[in-house]
């Protein structure tokens, strides 16, 4: 799939709470068929301290309106500049970059975890994963109830779980200590979140023999391979994160 570099429009800025935002996007051509687990390579404009840009994962699609949306966590001046955006603005993105999650085969049993920002990508796949017709189960997991985003649009895609670390809405406790894990036996669990949630699910699957997939979320400066800031360990040597992945088989991984 090509890459572009391109002006986009934003339409839309819908702020979820203090800390998330999704930003849709539209552009004078038509947008390119996107896969699960793609990004983009944001430029931050009008923030002088912001050099580089932000790896923004592809949150939804609307081919029939040729939008997208970028779901974007506050974590720093750049994306705080960017979540002072307006309906109108120009936003620069080099886009699609990445690898993608694999389509699981007929009849698998298929699990969705994401925690905190990391859920970003999981609505694509939830979508992509329905129009194969597959229904996934769904865990996400947030610190409490507050910081839950996004609920509804996955009620709409598959059977949701919800975990929160107080215990105010869902189960308490982590992803991974989850009563789906003993309710339910899968063929393949997608992830993405923080890495020590990652690397649990790598170990439980493991174990199990069940098919893992992960989304890192390492920092990226360039998004093409050439600044080599995002390079990972794996089973075939270091790698760079932006061109190799973000979407790695558990099993490649020296985890």
């Amino acid at each position: 799939m090509s890459k572009r570099i391109e002006d986009l429009k934003v339409i839309e800025n819908k702020h979820l709470n203090n800390d998330f935002f999704i930003l849709e996007l539209s552009g004078n051509n038509k947008i390119p068929d996107f896969r699960p687990g793609q990004f983009a390579q944001v430029r931050v404009d009008g923030s002088p301290e912001t050099f580089l840009r932000r790896p923004i994962s592809i949150h939804d699609i609307d081919y029939e309106r040729n939008t997208f949306k970028l779901l974007i966590q506050i974590a720093g001046k750049g994306t705080k500049k960017l979540s002072e955006l307006g309906i109108g603005d120009i936003l620069n993105l080099i886009y699609p970059l990445g690898n993608s999650f694999s389509l699981p085969y007929e009849k698998e049993k298929v699990l969705i975890v994401g925690g905190g920002c990391g859920i970003a990508p999981l609505l694509f796949l939830g979508r992509y994963l329905n129009s194969n017709g597959i229904v996934p189960d769904i865990l996400l997991g947030f610190r409490n109830k507050e910081r839950i985003i996004e609920f509804e649009e996955y009620l709409k895609v598959g059977n949701v779980f919800v975990t929160t670390e107080d215990g105010s809405m869902g189960e308490k406790g982590y992803v991974t200590s989850h009563s789906v894990f003993s309710a339910h036996r899968y063929n393949r669990i997608c992830c993405c979140g923080p890495e020590s949630m990652m690397k649990s699910l790598a170990a439980y699957c493991k174990n199990r023999k069940i098919v893992c997939e992960v989304s890192l979320e390492n920092l990226m400066a360039c998004g093409i391979g050439a600044c080599l800031c995002c390079a990972i360990e794996t089973v075939n040597g270091n790698i760079c994160t932006c061109i190799d992945g973000p979407v790695f088989n558990v099993n490649d991984l020296r985890w």
